[in-house]
């Protein structure tokens, strides 16, 4: 007597039809993922670099270029306090629908220079004797 081999009847193109969306999914995922990394990093490039202008005295408009030509589409927000310079700094991770839904945020902090004690610069290292 033969035996009769058990038929795919389908099953592949089961798995394909639901493997598919999921791959796709999980690259939408991922590569949301990254941006948003992205621009976590754009942030904090841009609030450090900000702080860094605001303490050396810099005027508002060129400190707010300064920002937004290093995290685009940000805003930004400067506060001073007891010779302490605060930026903060958010953006949308994406201007994509979907993603514009989250916003990353960076903050940076700076010594003001106007106000440094003395206004003294920092003492410069010693150089290594021969």
């Amino acid at each position: 007597m033969r035996r009769r081999r058990p038929r795919d009847a389908g099953y592949a193109t089961v798995e394909a039809a639901l493997a598919i969306p999921s791959l796709v999914l999980f690259t939408v995922a991922l590569a949301g993922i990254l941006t948003g990394l992205a621009t976590q990093i754009r942030c904090v490039d841009a609030a450090r670099l900000g702080a860094r202008a605001a303490a050396r005295g810099e005027p508002a408009a060129q400190i707010q270029g300064a920002v937004t030509q290093a995290a685009p589409g940000s805003s930004i927000h400067i506060t001073t306090e007891n010779g302490l310079i605060h930026v903060s700094v958010a953006a949308p991770v994406a201007a994509m629908p979907l993603l514009r839904a989250f916003t990353v945020h960076a903050e940076a902090y700076e010594a003001d220079e106007a106000t440094l004690e003395g206004g003294e610069e920092p003492h410069a290292a010693a150089e290594p004797r021969p």
